[in-house]
């Protein structure tokens, strides 16, 4: 694929939305006495709910130096939090929001600033050129998932990290997480027998395309640098403003929900659970071979299991709504149905559901030595906790190790992500060959592998 390759200091125009923080514990300790020049300079690209989360989660081995999003109002947010931040925030707004800098723009920032690694939790059509940027930069990366927007933006991305040799983890927090690495474990090495079929939930996928009325762009929000890569268009909250308002009941999702900025949920909840089942399969480094959906007469009851997070199907859009199945080379087929319930995996000898750090076998006797379920108390806090799969990251810095969720998982991940969306819009069965990362004699298909990009915005090779 040809991209361009822009100076970053010239490639000035584009940025996201997430944020960060300490909890008071840990910055309270840096007043103990310990070194500076032990802590990492981190910068946080987007200050929102999950960037604020996952500064939370950073232990004291780390110096949060900048932050940056293209609201004003989210980086204010964060230097002065409110609410359930309050708490959160507390020692970083106490010790080091006064010299905290802030940037509207991460290109500017990973210019100018002296940073060992950044945090990235903009909308994901940002994660791309966030994360390659930085990587340019010589900064190591905790980027969080989707890895990316398209299946082309992740394989540079490998390539990306491959060349540099910068660590770059995946905010694929479940890789971490001890139940799911046991029961993952279990299913790799024969527990269930030879599986015969993965169920997983019927994500839906992202609204294709919609309109709305122009609204006056709110103070301190630069919405060119909101849309980035994506064409100019008529601002409205509804395209970008995420979980702050509710349309008829419905808390809204904004940027979340449209194709131009993300695969929806599919790409959102459906990364944690195809990363475990790559994973338990022994397939991280492959994919899917085959990819088809099914049309059904009436969608009402798919979407009822997912009325709280996404409007109704319209005649428009209602295949976002369609069940997905693929198959890979093995044979195991991959079956998207039904509402948000556990993976199960279907074996010889034995079925396994498994969710977030949880998982049930039958017949329960299959297990031997399991793990204690109290491991999984660390990870309970507000926001997901992510402090074990951030301190891998961090280890992985000091030592320049592999980290439990490196870039080719990401994206072999979000590849399966957005070939079920694809298979949605394209209305046909589609054939992949994941070992070239191409449709098989489908050129259109082949056209969706990169997105355009707005002038301006073009990805570093």
């Amino acid at each position: 694929m040809s991209l361009s390759k822009p100076n970053r200091r010239d490639f000035l125009t584009a940025t996201g939305a997430s944020g960060m923080t300490l909890t008071a514990l840990g910055w309270k300790s840096l007043v103990r006495g310990d070194s500076p020049s032990d802590q990492l300079r981190v910068g946080v690209i987007g200050t929102g709910v999950r960037g604020k989360y996952l500064i939370g989660n950073l232990p004291t081995s780390v110096r949060v130096t900048a932050i940056c999003d293209c609201a004003c109002s989210r980086m204010d947010e964060t230097l002065h939090p409110q609410d359930e931040f309050i708490e959160v925030l507390e020692g970083f707004k106490e010790l080091y929001a006064s010299r905290c800098r802030q940037y509207q723009d991460y290109r500017v920032m990973l210019d100018r600033e002296p940073l060992d690694a950044v945090i990235i939790a903009t909308p994901d059509h940002h994660h791309s050129s966030a994360a390659l940027l930085a990587l340019d930069a010589g900064l190591d990366v905790y980027l969080e998932k989707p890895m990316t927007v398209s299946i082309g933006e992740g394989r540079l991305i490998v390539d990306k990290v491959k060349q540099t040799g910068r660590i770059l983890q995946v905010g694929s927090q479940q890789r971490s997480m001890e139940m799911n690495q046991f029961a993952c474990d279990f299913i790799r090495g024969g527990g269930l027998g030879k599986i015969t079929a993965v169920e997983l939930p019927n994500y839906p996928g992202p609204i294709i395309n919609p309109s709305f009325a122009e609204e006056p762009i709110p103070d301190g929000f630069n919405w060119g640098l909101f849309l980035g890569p994506v064409a100019m268009r008529a601002h409205n909250r509804r395209l970008w403003n995420k979980d702050q308002f509710k349309v008829n009941d419905l808390l809204w999702r904004g940027w979340d929900l449209f194709q131009e900025f993300s695969g929806h949920l599919m790409t959102n909840w459906g990364a944690h659970s195809i990363d475990m089942v790559l994973s338990a399969l022994g397939c991280d480094e492959t994919g899917p071979v085959s990819i088809r959906t099914t049309r059904l007469d009436s969608l009402d009851e798919i979407w009822r299991a997912w009325d709280h997070k996404t409007p109704p199907p319209s005649t428009q859009d209602e295949r976002r709504f369609w069940p997905v199945e693929m198959k890979f080379a093995n044979g195991i087929p991959l079956q998207f149905s039904g509402g948000n319930k556990p993976i199960c995996f279907h074996g010889e000898l034995g079925t396994l559901e498994m969710g977030r750090n949880t998982f049930n076998v039958s017949p329960a006797e299959l297990v031997i030595d399991a793990p204690s379920p109290r491991l999984s108390e660390k990870w309970r806090g507000a926001g997901n906790v992510a402090r074990p799969h951030l301190q891998n990251w961090l280890d992985c810095i000091r030592s320049r190790k592999p980290p439990i969720a490196p870039a080719e998982v990401g994206h072999r991940t979000a590849t399966v992500c957005h070939l079920a969306n694809l298979a949605r819009e394209l209305n046909r069965p589609l054939l992949w060959n994941p070992d070239i990362e191409r449709f098989v004699d489908d050129k259109e298909a082949n056209s969706r592998l990169v997105r355009p990009r707005r002038v301006g915005f073009e990805l570093t090779t």
